[in-house]
């Protein structure tokens, strides 16, 4: 069970709005934002590198829980920037060939796909649409009938941008374990809501960023390769960090997943992603899983008795995040006058996933997200906003 008075005492932000943009940066608690402010003060006194140093420890300690986090090992974690960066590290370290298949799902996020079709464009290597089932989710049978020994990676979105779903990610991984083709996982909208298990989900990658449900700090991400897989990419960008410079014509490249990082970082930052993680650990996945997953259906049906609203979720399984549209208002309209009056919503333009909002004949949709902090009555103050 969640201590809700607990949680929402902890969150400063909410005595100010009602937060339902958690997909896009959640409130952060109060002990995140004390250890972010506690290093940058200590920087101040005695200067950055000496802060770091001082600090060895908790940024190790980072790398312990996001691994608890997801179920992985320390060795396999690499601090980055955001959600992007990590999977860009990953993604770009592979090498296609002219003929190779990369199979991808129809709600992919925009900067996953621009990936593919400048891979494409390099390489000419094949981007290959893997059809939703009839509710709305990949299609996993149809996604084994398009395997051969072309396809060189299955990647999936988790939780897309927008649509509510969860995709099947475990049963997409049981495919390509035993195809032997690679499975990246953008996770970038699931950890943090729900129980992440990299030995269930089976994939070979993963990426997330710290922002969203996981509540750290912006400029935070990480980034997840499977131990047997980390020496069969090498990054395209390496510095002093991710490679050690041995001889004058010669470098060597680390062992484990910090190849994928560099040697400058916010390390304010990096002790409050860590310290997200032993804080979301701490209340339980599960019971924060449940506990949004609650909401979301709450939500969803109060949204469903609004005369002219429309929620545009689909999925067998459906998340945290609830999108829908209200005839005769534009999307920026209603995310604008919602602000107005301290709600926070936010707005999916067709752009983030093309293939899912073009084929539903959608230009924007407004979505509301929410988080284990918010409350029944916060949602009764969005209904009564949009009924006005």
């Amino acid at each position: 069970m969640i201590d809700i008075e607990r949680a929402r005492r902890e969150t400063p932000g909410c005595n100010h709005v009602v937060h339902f943009n958690n997909a896009g940066s959640a409130l952060p608690p109060d002990c995140v934002v004390e250890a972010v402010k506690a290093h940058l003060d200590l920087e101040a006194r005695i200067g950055g590198y000496e802060a770091a140093a001082a600090a060895h420890e908790r940024i190790g300690g980072t790398y312990q829980a996001i691994a608890e986090l997801i179920g992985s090992a320390p060795e396999e974690i690499a601090l980055v920037e955001n959600a992007t960066r990590a999977w860009d590290m990953a993604f770009y370290s592979m090498r296609f060939c002219a003929g190779d298949r990369i199979l991808t799902g129809r709600a992919e996020y925009a900067s996953n796909v621009i990936a593919f079709l400048q891979a494409a464009r390099r390489t000419g290597v094949h981007v290959e649409v893997v059809p939703d089932d009839e509710t709305g989710q990949v299609d996993v049978e149809a996604l084994a009938r398009m395997l051969d020994e072309r396809v060189k990676l299955i990647a999936i979105t988790h939780v897309p941008t927008n649509g509510g779903l969860v995709n099947p990610a475990s049963e997409i991984g049981r495919i390509c374990r035993s195809a032997n083709i690679p499975f990246l996982l953008d996770a970038c909208q699931s950890v943090g809501q729900m129980k992440i298990d990299v030995a269930d989900l089976q994939c070979d990658i993963l990426s997330a960023t710290g922002r969203k449900f996981l509540r750290a700090p912006r400029g935070t991400g990480f980034l997840y390769v499977r131990k047997s897989m980390i020496e069969q990419l090498e990054p395209i960008m390496l510095d002093l960090h991710a490679a050690r410079w041995v001889d004058p014509d010669r470098y060597e490249i680390r062992k484990d997943a910090r190849r994928f990082e560099n040697w400058e970082s916010g390390v304010a930052a990096r002790i409050g992603l860590g310290v997200a993680a032993r804080y979301a650990l701490g209340w339980g996945l599960q019971a924060i899983e449940e506990r949004v997953e609650r909401l979301a259906a709450v939500l969803r049906t109060r949204l469903q008795m609004l005369p002219g609203v429309r929620v545009r979720d689909k999925g067998a399984r459906r998340c945290a995040i609830v999108s829908f549209s209200l005839d005769g208002a534009s999307p920026e309209s209603v995310e604008k006058r919602l602000r107005g009056e301290n709600i926070n919503v936010s707005v999916s333009e067709a752009s983030s996933t093309l293939f899912d909002m073009k084929e539903r004949g959608l230009s924007s949709l407004i979505r509301a997200s929410v988080h284990y902090y918010n409350t029944e009555d916060e949602i009764d103050r969005l209904i009564q906003a949009l009924e006005r």
